[in-house]
């Protein structure tokens, strides 16, 4: 099954993690989650910058894992998605997952965000884990969302 195309650029304003997320690596996760052709930016940074996105975007005044611009669902996906290392890495300590996998579970997860997926009903929810477990999976990780 050939995977959708994808027009990547990938920033780092934090690049103590550039190391784990080499383009190759996070375009397959990006592909794997696409359902259609897509140009996204992945950009990588620090608490400051993740602090203020989500305060100025989301009201929310604590800097989060991964936020998602989405542009356009279609015919071609157009979105932004904003890592933010630090949380990223505590994360990853405190779940105690490898960076790798953490980093490839938010790709993915933000890549279903921009495609229109959400989660703030628990049906929606459902949905959006299933495809999570299953776009993971597929790319040899562990299911993010079985219960240790």
């Amino acid at each position: 099954m050939a995977l959708p195309g994808l027009q990547l650029s990938l920033q780092f304003a934090d690049a103590r993690h550039r190391a784990w997320l080499p383009r190759h690596r996070v375009a397959r996760w990006i592909r794997h989650a696409l359902q259609a052709p897509a140009q996204i930016a992945v950009r990588i940074v620090d608490a400051d910058e993740g602090l203020a996105l989500n305060r100025d975007y989301r009201g929310q005044d604590h800097a989060t894992n991964v936020v998602t611009f989405d542009y356009a669902h279609g015919p071609v996906v157009v979105a932004d998605l904003v890592l933010c290392a630090p949380v990223v890495e505590a994360e990853a300590r405190a779940r105690r997952i490898t960076l790798d996998a953490h980093y490839a579970h938010l790709v993915v997860h933000g890549t279903l965000h921009a495609q229109g997926h959400d989660h703030l009903k628990a049906r929606e929810a459902r949905a959006m884990e299933s495809r999570e477990s299953a776009v993971m999976t597929a790319l040899g990780y562990p299911d993010p969302w079985r219960r240790r």
